[in-house]
């Protein structure tokens, strides 16, 4: 039985999966959607950085003694899941990043983004070291019916900063993990550069969804298919 650990990006918490859980759990496998420090209802936590992160997802997989693990990291989220991916040992089984940043060693989350880093940084600055949800202007075009978006928007809280603008760690290259990279075509007609030299290594495999960066609000049923289908990659080799 594969056990899905369920990790969504900025703003959001373990909610943002609720109609992605019951098609993994139809299949006969462990559903874990996790919500992240200093999130949802996870708010209460101090001095949250992305070393916190990372540790949440790990105590997750050890705590409940989780084997053949399949750790899916949404946007932000891909970055504490490539890095606790390789901290969970044998224990891990793939991992999906969902239209997500990936982690490179000694990177943050704002590197990444040559044209937007001076305004999430100004932001988080602005907000009490928080970086504030979205408008509704920011999520045109993904994809999201009205009811999809207020319940998306009505959800999401303040992003704990630090953990946008720490550095990744990682001990060995990304490529070696067991990954698939979901591309959601609304979003981004094609992966990062960062993500296809990740793909030409021939460990990843890469997947699409014509939907936008929530796929998880707007098309829920069909991205549990896509990790139920990811799971059973390494089976198929």
């Amino acid at each position: 039985m594969t056990q899905f650990v369920l990790v969504a990006g900025a703003w959001l918490g373990s909610w943002a999966w609720r109609d992605v859980e019951p098609g993994l759990r139809a299949a006969g496998h462990g559903v874990h959607p996790l919500t992240l420090s200093g999130l949802a209802d996870r708010q209460e936590a101090v001095a949250v950085g992305q070393r916190t992160h990372v540790q949440d997802i790990v105590d997750v997989v050890e705590g409940r003694d989780l084997r053949d693990v399949v750790l899916v990291g949404h946007s932000y989220a891909g970055i504490p899941v490539g890095q606790a991916a390789e901290r969970i040992g044998d224990r891990l089984a793939r991992v999906v990043f969902v239209d997500s940043n990936v982690p490179a060693d000694g990177e943050s989350f704002v590197s990444g983004w040559p044209d937007g880093r001076a305004g999430v940084e100004a932001a988080i600055a602005a907000n009490d070291g928080l970086w504030p949800p979205p408008a509704a202007a920011d999520c045109a075009d993904q994809g999201l019916t009205e009811e999809q978006l207020a319940r998306f928007l009505g959800g999401a809280t303040p992003h704990p900063g630090a953990t946008l603008t720490d550095p990744a760690v990682l001990a060995r290259p990304l490529g070696l993990l067991p990954a698939t990279y979901l591309t959601c075509l609304l979003d981004q007609p094609e992966p990062s550069p960062e993500v296809r030299e990740l793909l030409a290594g021939g460990r990843w495999r890469l997947v699409t969804m014509d939907t936008g960066h929530w796929p998880m609000f707007s098309r829920p049923a069909e991205l549990a298919r896509v990790l139920l289908d990811a799971a059973g990659a390494d089976a198929r080799r």
